[in-house]
């Protein structure tokens, strides 16, 4: 077993990456392969392997995931009433408070986009291309639980309230 040097997660042998925190594990060359000449660049390159920040599916546990994936889709479908039937019914699933987390950045930008609505004209062509934009980042998130992930939505997730 290898354990990872930035979370200290077990990892089986010969584990590129940790599959917690995606930090890349250094191991030795394969026997035979050129050594690597002082001052050079080195042969033998470990593969490099996309690793997506804005994915925290591996965080929640798969049973999780698979139990409360319709109270994940409640907010998306329901708005404030799914929040409230979430907070009530699933409220010891992590998987299904991220979706809620993420129901409410976009609940709190459609806020912003009603405030918009007071300037005459050009707020309300703002705030309606917002709206729209708003709407297709809730069939983003709807399709995302359908597929059982936990990824942040594009445009809200650089928000940094609702961690």
């Amino acid at each position: 077993m290898i354990t990872c040097p930035k979370c200290g997660n077990q990892l089986p042998d010969g584990a590129a990456f940790c599959n917690v925190c995606g930090t890349p594990i250094a191991q030795a060359a394969p026997q035979g392969a050129p050594q690597p000449v002082p001052g050079q660049q080195p042969m033998y390159q470990q593969p490099v392997m996309a690793y997506d920040p804005w994915d925290h599916t591996g965080e929640f546990d798969r049973q999780d995931i698979s139990d409360n994936k319709v109270f994940a889709l409640l907010p998306y479908l329901f708005g404030w009433i799914g929040v409230i039937v979430v907070m009530l019914s699933a409220q010891s699933s992590p998987y299904a408070k991220f979706h809620v987390r993420q129901y409410l950045k976009i609940a709190a930008t459609e806020g912003i986009c009603l405030l918009l609505m007071i300037i005459p004209i050009l707020g309300w062509i703002v705030a309606g291309i917002g709206f729209l934009i708003l709407f297709v980042l809730e069939i983003i998130g709807f399709f995302g639980v359908c597929g059982g992930k936990a990824k942040e939505i594009p445009i809200i997730r650089g928000f940094g309230f609702l961690r």
